[in-house]
């Protein structure tokens, strides 16, 4: 079953292909692109800028430049080099999770390439999960790299849901939060999106660069405060807050988005209905339940398990499906790992001896600080753990989870994939 569930995985993985979905959502006939309803006449205008940013900042460039088959310049903006490099494009390799100097290079890039563009313009904003440490720019001269990322630190360590942490990023910076659209007006704006969260929380996408923000400065205030943020804030962001100086971030009618059209090209979506295609060819009674997003790794572990039960009592062989992502507050002491493995070695503990198998990946091939996509727990992990003379409860108190599935051979390792759709647990009970 450890080899089922990770062919279920793999399944989901290849449907959720850059180019395939860039061909099904994108046509280009001549010189028109066809996005929905929206169409471009490419020849019409005087200048087409590329932004890409993101995990999958390469892949959705080759992608669209596949699609309008035509040469194309701008900025890409991503955390590993590719292979090869798309020319007419300028590279930036930014940080992740934490931005890095080629992260604010990229910011400064990009403000720079939108400056004072004409009507005439047609600016390409191709993002995907991550680009909110990739491509950076504080809000402040006086933030400094050292300042964001011990911030971007406090905000991702605090334990907070992935759309709050976004909101704080938001008004702290000069692309996020619909700021890249108010630098790109008034040129005409096509942002096409890979999601990396919650749907209907297209704006908590890499920070919203390009969209009106539904978040705004007294919900930071209020997160600050909720969190127990400002002691960890560097003296320059927290004087923002202390001060009251946030400024407010664009909203819905504001002219800047006038000529915005937005794309979704894949979401956590795409892998939850490609697995449940999988466990269903398998023979499994397959449920999807994604009601526990961004829930604490323990208490979704808790509930999915009870459900996974109760399914098993009504059929020999019972799937529960489950998208998005899990919240872990990491302690002092943290090891090698991620929120997947933490999840899956915490549900060890909890179906030792069952007939269960549980799978917990990210898309994007990394979770956390390890080199692992994620991992795959069942009824044998701890007893195999303990031949090999690892303690489950050590490795789960240290957030190391990491070593000890790489042991016994239960660690997912599929590289950085060029993509990311958020999370997906796959539980079997049999």
């Amino acid at each position: 079953m450890r080899d089922r569930v990770r062919v279920m995985f793999d399944h989901a993985l290849a449907e959720c292909s850059i180019l395939q979905a860039f061909s099904r959502k994108l046509q280009c006939q001549g010189r028109s692109l066809h996005s929905g309803s929206e169409v471009y006449d490419l020849g019409s205008f005087e200048r087409i800028l590329v932004v890409s940013i993101g995990k999958a900042g390469h892949s959705m460039a080759e992608a669209f430049g596949n699609i309008v088959g035509t040469a194309l310049n701008g900025i890409i903006a991503t955390p590993t080099a590719p292979p090869e490099q798309l020319a007419g494009f300028r590279y930036f390799i930014g940080g992740h999770p934490l931005p890095n100097d080629d992260s604010l290079r990229a910011g400064d890039a990009i403000l720079r390439l939108l400056h004072a563009l004409s009507p005439e313009t047609l600016a390409v904003f191709l993002i995907s999960g991550g680009a909110s440490a990739i491509a950076e720019k504080p809000i402040s001269d006086g933030i400094t790299l050292a300042d964001v990322v011990a911030t971007y630190r406090a905000l991702v360590l605090s334990g907070a849901p992935i759309a709050e942490i976004n909101a704080v990023r938001k008004h702290l910076s000069a692309l996020k939060g619909g700021r890249l659209a108010l630098a790109a007006a008034p040129a005409r704006q096509l942002s096409v999106l890979v999601s990396d969260v919650p749907e209907g929380l297209l704006d908590a996408l890499a920070s919203g660069p390009t969209m009106p923000d539904t978040t705004t400065v007294k919900e930071c205030y209020e997160i600050a405060e909720c969190y127990q943020l400002l002691d960890r804030f560097p003296p320059p962001v927290r004087s923002l807050f202390d001060g009251g100086q946030l400024q407010e971030t664009p909203k819905a009618g504001d002219p800047a988005f006038a000529r915005s059209h937005y794309a979704t090209v894949l979401s956590n979506a795409t892998a939850v209905n490609a697995a449940v295609e999988s466990a269903t060819l398998a023979g499994f009674a397959v449920t999807v339940d994604n009601s526990c997003d961004d829930w604490d790794y323990q208490q979704v572990a808790d509930y999915l398990l009870r459900r996974l039960r109760e399914l098993r009592r009504e059929a020999s062989r019972a799937c529960l499906i489950s998208g998005g992502e899990v919240t872990v507050k990491v302690g002092a002491a943290s090891g090698l790992g991620g929120r997947n493995q933490q999840f899956a070695l915490y549900c060890a503990e909890k179906i030792a001896g069952e007939n269960v198998t549980v799978l917990s990946a990210g898309t994007d091939g990394i979770d956390g600080n390890s080199p692992a996509a994620g991992a795959v727990a069942d009824g044998s992990t701890l007893e195999r753990a303990r031949q090999l003379g690892l303690d489950s409860a050590t490795a789960l108190a240290r957030f190391d989870s990491f070593p000890l599935f790489q042991a016994i051979g239960d660690a997912i390792m599929t590289g950085p994939t060029g993509n990311n759709v958020r999370d997906l647990r796959i539980m079997l009970a049999y």
